[in-house]
């Protein structure tokens, strides 16, 4: 029923200094330019048009921050990593907004870091796993775009991803996969983000 209401942007943050007042449990969504994103954050809140999903990767340079309306909860869209074409002032502004928040936001319950199951894990998914692992936050690895991958392919790239989960610290061990597209995983996903409502 969480998901069954409303769920709506309210701020928008580009420094540390400029991050609204807590009000509720915030799990932030981390990952990749391009890995899907925006497209999960619609599926996952049934609106079409909550996150802006952009066919020019790295559009994302803020913390987008969406209130939902059936609990105090808050979804955090954090900016991409890893575009290459993307200005290193933006990179680095990123890296430090995104440290910053990860060790200093006392209502963040948990990172969910997006995969894409269809490439090979990135230098620069390796880099941000070490990164949460410095910021000592609890995350959790969402597999996307699966309905393009075949299922013995899936498999594969499923015990691929436990096994990286497990070599770090502060990920969970159990993963979810997910399709934005068909909408596969999103009841194993909004679960997973109400418990952490109600706890």
């Amino acid at each position: 029923m969480l998901f069954a209401g409303a769920c709506e942007f309210f701020y928008a943050a580009q420094a540390l200094e400029h991050l609204p007042e807590p009000r509720g449990i915030e799990v932030a969504f981390a990952g990749r330019s391009n890995v899907g994103k925006s497209s999960l954050l619609n599926a996952l809140t049934g609106r079409n048009a909550l996150a802006r999903v952009s066919h020019q990767p790295g559009r994302t340079r803020q913390l987008n921050f969406f209130q939902m309306e059936s609990a105090p909860l808050v979804l955090v869209d954090m900016p991409g990593y890893g575009y290459a074409e993307a200005p290193k002032a933006i990179k680095r502004d990123w890296q430090g907004l995104m440290l910053d928040y990860l060790r200093g936001r006392p209502n963040l319950r948990r990172v969910l870091l997006l995969l894409d199951a269809r490439i090979e894990v990135k230098t620069s998914d390796e880099t941000v796993l070490e990164l949460l692992d410095q910021a000592a936050v609890a995350y959790q690895i969402v597999l996307t775009k699966t309905d393009s991958v075949k299922p013995a392919a899936l498999v594969r790239k499923q015990d691929e991803i436990r096994a990286l989960a497990a070599a770090h610290p502060a990920a969970m061990h159990n993963i979810i996969t997910t399709s934005s597209n068909t909408g596969f995983g999103m009841d194993e996903l909004r679960a997973n983000i109400a418990a952490l409502a109600k706890d």
